[in-house]
Formats: C-alpha cells, structure tokens, sequence
C-alpha cells in the first residue's frame, strides 16, 4: 500500500514533520523553569533578615518560571512538538520550581527568620509547624501534578458552564505564584512576629487543600486567539502587563488572590445555589390535563 506522504491527495498540501530541532524549543522553556527553580532555592537559604533581597529575588524567579511553564506548553502545541518526553521533563520541573523552590522559601521566609528573643521553646514549636506545613505543600503540589498526569477528561465535583475548560483543583504553578506573590509584596521582609507565622501556615496550608481539592479553576487553555471574539484578551494581558511594570507588589498579590477566591466561591455557589427542578403538578391539575 503506498502512503499518504508518497501519493498526496491532489489539492492537499503534504503536512510537514517538524524538524528535530524544533522539539528541543519546548524542552528549553522546560529547562529554563528547571533552572529558575534552582536559583529560587539558592537566594531563599541565603536570605536573612539583613538581607531581605534575596527572599524576593527567589519570589521573582519562581514568577519567572512561571511564565516559561505557561509557554512551553503553549509552544509545543502551536509548533505539533509535544511528546511523552517533553510532558515527563515538564512535571519534573514543575516540582523543582513550583513545589521544592515555594515550599522552601516559605519555610525561610515565613518561620525561621524569627527572631531569637522571647519564648524559645515556643519559637522552635512554630519553625516545626512551618517545615511540616510547607511539606504539606509540596506533597500537596507533587500529589496535584501526578492526578493530572493520569486523568484524561478530569471533572470538577462543582461543574461550571458547558464547553469552557477548567483545573480540577488548583494547578501547581498559581498555589506557588500565590506564595510568592506575598513574599514580593513585603519585598521579601522575613516575618518577625509568631502569630504572624502562624497565619502563614493557615494560608499555606489553605493553597495545599485547593491545589488537592476537585474544585473548579478557570483555566487559560481554553483561550483561542485565532476566534475573533477572543482578541479582547490581547487588551486584557496588555493592560495587566502594563500594571506589573509599574506596580507589580499589588498587582501580583491582587491576582493571586482573586485567582484563589474565583475557585472558592466557584464552590460556594455550587453548594448554596437552590435546585432548580420545578415542583410537581397537583392532583388536581394532573386529572384535568
């Protein structure tokens, strides 16, 4: 039988292969995560309380990474490159960046920058806390990354709108932005104060429920620039872009918390909205019609 690539149909025009090199552009995004990550991890153990810059350099490499988890995958469905090989190497990245870089700089940042005065058994009692919240997080992250790596059509326990895609469960990259976003808030400024501390683990461990959770996050996938209705996003990132470059402390931190509220009160919606299923007729109605 001869193929379709030696006998094209008349009219048709062949559809290339990518060329070899072309599938490393996605694994170098990949890579360039990997290594974000790496340099979170060495600025968030270098920082103290003297040195609060380096607690927000390791913030903003986590966000940069970000942004390449959000391109490589892009790229290798715009290019037709993606492979099992690629799909493996990203997840293995998304952990180093979004799990091991966020759960250590939060553990530095937010727990054992206290400062040695006061009650020091109490103090060692809240750094524990902390290593134990962070792990959670990344447990939580890793746990996240392996469901969605099996499931092939995942459904939220609260279905939204028909056709429109959705995270069952909060994606591993926004749990990490909304730690970091934090973090770059107070410009990498240690917490100083326990009770502070603590709300930090509610607020950590808060993210690790939702990344775990199968409640429903808006998922950017579904934005098709090639439909014309959907251009009004370029407007959207624009403007978003053009706030970050000016104020990205209150920008970031207002997204991530509003990222954080849609999948919750997506929840709550779902769980107090009233049935909708008419009443049945009565007796006396039934018997007349």
């Amino acid at each position: 039988m001869i193929g379709r690539s030696q006998q094209p149909d008349a009219g048709v025009p062949a559809r290339r292969r990518p060329g070899k090199g072309l599938y490393l552009l996605p694994s170098m995004f990949t890579a360039g995560n990997m290594a974000a990550g790496y340099y979170a991890i060495s600025q968030a153990i270098q920082g103290t309380a003297n040195d609060p810059w380096h607690f927000d350099q390791a913030a903003k490499a986590i966000g940069i990474a970000i942004v390449l988890d959000f391109f490589d995958g892009g790229i290798a469905r715009l290019t037709n490159t993606a492979s099992a090989f690629g799909g493996e190497l990203d997840s293995l990245a998304d952990v180093i960046a979004f799990g091991v870089a966020p759960a250590v700089l939060a553990w530095m940042w937010g727990f054992r920058m206290l400062p040695l005065e006061g009650n020091l058994v109490w103090r060692n009692h809240v750094i524990q806390i902390g290593a134990i919240v962070t792990f959670a997080f990344l447990l939580a992250g890793a746990s996240r990354l392996a469901r969605f790596n099996i499931q092939v059509n995942p459904q939220p326990s609260n279905p939204g709108r028909p056709g429109r895609k959705y995270f069952v469960g909060m994606p591993i990259p926004a749990g990490a932005g909304a730690l970091v976003a934090v973090v770059h808030l107070v410009q990498g400024n240690p917490l100083q104060i326990w009770w502070w501390s603590i709300s930090w683990a509610v607020f950590v461990g808060g993210i690790s429920f939702l990344m775990v959770s199968t409640w429903r996050f808006f998922s950017f996938k579904g934005i098709n620039f090639r439909q014309p209705q959907n251009f009004r996003w370029l407007i959207v990132i624009g403007v978003v872009i053009a706030l970050i470059w000016f104020s990205s402390e209150y920008v970031l931190f207002a997204l991530a918390l509003i990222y954080i509220l849609s999948g919750v009160i997506a929840r709550l919606s779902f769980v107090f909205r009233r049935p909708t299923v008419p009443p049945p007729p009565h007796q006396d109605e039934a018997s007349h019609a």
